[in-house]
């Protein structure tokens, strides 16, 4: 059970963060105070910014001395309220960004040394520089940072090929909450010496320990990508065209991604710049990446003549130029903003086994707009690993917020158990926070709620390290 600071607690904050590490300034933060959705809102009287693992540490040793909590927060992209103080305040900020050092790229071992604060898309630059890649990337990329993206085992659109955060990982450097230092950093691709703790971390969301350097895996730069546009008929042919390419390109499908056509309209209708990639109307989408040796655009431009000539799809375009890829990939990565300036909607991160998925996102989208007459139903993302955003929107009328806040926890609840009844899982990428809590407790397997709540007791047994997020 967590306490309010006293004034000699947070005293003994500031000593241990250092001079100039930190800030009581309202101004400074309220901004971090808030989710960027705005659909959280925290307090707190403190934020504390150190610059090392050292700081880190006696922070922690402060807090576990005084029992207070400790909120990490990283680049406040999260959409579960995982790095939002509790509203009654109680807690304080742990802010790692100016922890951003990319400290090692090793190019022989294909691996790179990054602490918490570091942007994901500093990593990527500092990757490519080595002829190298972190073949992880998501539409927050400029404003993300490694420690969040280890906290919720980040994913993004390249897990098909390389996993999520679990996989790319190859050791941690983390203050655990009795203020000692994991030090695991050095990579190594064997090591059975016990329990893998990292693991434990990766996902944890900053309930375990703070992390504060990560050393991330790396992939050779690929010679070369090819991507594609098409337009097809239903979410079982865009399944069928993975199988498709998967087979034509030796399994160098990098990023498969899925979208209705209302989520195309939603990008042309509210962000300019923009322009359809293929004539006419198809009822679905496919952005489809392949990425290594040379001559993929044949590979593809042969898989995809095949898919056109046996039914599967009806047009589809290949990128000719670099900006062309990325106009491709800009469209797909604006969709959440687009979907935001269009109007209020109850957002669901799940996932269900690939295979299911093309049933799944009909039959789902069916029973809600049944349940709940009026709703848009919006629901795309990564089909190659399972990953639906399943997003329910509100009609198109003046009182949408009213309607949306009338309904949004049945909504939940029915999407959850649909969800669980398709043997997926109620969070696919972004996380537990707060937003997910009580449905984690009302469906998640009781054997393995019951052995996280014996290690965070274990391991956490004062409760400082972001109390009230997950379990």
């Amino acid at each position: 059970m967590t306490i309010v600071p006293s004034a000699t607690a947070i005293a003994a904050l500031k000593v241990a963060a250092g001079v100039g590490n930190w800030s009581d300034d309202p101004a400074v933060l309220a901004p971090r105070l808030v989710d960027w959705r705005g659909a959280f809102h925290g307090a707190a009287e403190l934020l504390l910014l150190p610059r090392c693992v050292e700081q880190v540490a006696a922070i922690v040793r402060a807090a576990a001395q005084y029992r207070f909590g400790l909120v990490p927060q990283g680049g406040n992209t999260g959409l579960v309220g995982g790095g939002i103080p509790a509203a009654e305040g109680g807690t304080v900020l742990l802010g790692l960004n100016r922890m951003d050092r990319i400290r090692h790229v090793d190019a022989a071992g294909l691996t790179l040394t990054a602490e918490a604060g570091a942007i994901l898309s500093n990593v990527h630059d500092a990757a490519r520089a080595a002829d190298c890649e972190f073949p992880l990337s998501l539409g927050a990329k400029g404003s993300a940072t490694i420690g969040g993206l280890v906290s919720t085992n980040a994913g993004g659109v390249q897990v098909l090929r390389h996993g999520t955060m679990r996989a790319l990982v190859a050791g941690v450097e983390a203050v655990l909450p009795d203020g000692s230092v994991l030090h695991q950093l050095t990579g190594l691709a064997k090591d059975n010496s016990g329990y893998d703790i990292k693991q434990l971390l990766i996902g944890g969301e900053g309930t375990l320990g703070v992390v504060t350097a990560v050393a991330l895996r790396l992939v050779p730069a690929p010679a070369h990508r090819a991507i594609a546009w098409v337009g097809l008929r239903s979410p079982q042919a865009a399944l069928a065209l993975l199988a498709r390419l998967r087979r034509a390109s030796g399994g160098q499908v990098e990023s498969f991604e899925l979208l209705p056509d209302a989520g195309l309209q939603l990008v042309l209708q509210h962000l300019p710049g923009h322009r359809a990639p293929l004539a006419g109307t198809h009822p679905w989408h496919v952005l489809v990446e392949l990425a290594g040796p040379a001559n993929l655009d044949g590979v593809l431009a042969e898989g995809l003549g095949e898919a056109i000539a046996a039914g599967d799809i009806d047009d589809a375009t290949i990128a000719a130029s670099v900006a062309q890829g990325q106009a491709l990939w800009r469209i797909r990565e604006e969709l959440p903003e687009a979907e935001r300036r269009d109007g209020p909607a109850a957002h669901h991160d799940i996932s269900v086994p690939v295979a299911a998925m093309p049933d799944f996102a009909e039959a789902a989208t069916a029973r809600v707009k049944a349940a709940f007459p009026g709703a848009r139903v919006l629901a795309f993302g990564h089909l190659g690993d399972g990953n639906l955003h399943f997003n329910v929107r509100a009609p198109d009328s003046p009182d949408a917020e009213a309607w949306l806040g009338a309904r949004h926890d049945e909504i939940a609840v029915l999407v959850y158990d649909l969800v669980t009844a398709a043997g997926g899982s109620i969070s696919a990428e972004h996380g537990i926070g707060v937003l997910k809590r009580a449905e984690l407790a009302r469906l998640g397997d009781p054997a393995k709620l019951a052995a996280m709540r014996a290690i965070k007791a274990a391991i956490d047994p004062l409760g400082i390290m972001n109390p009230g997020k997950l379990l």
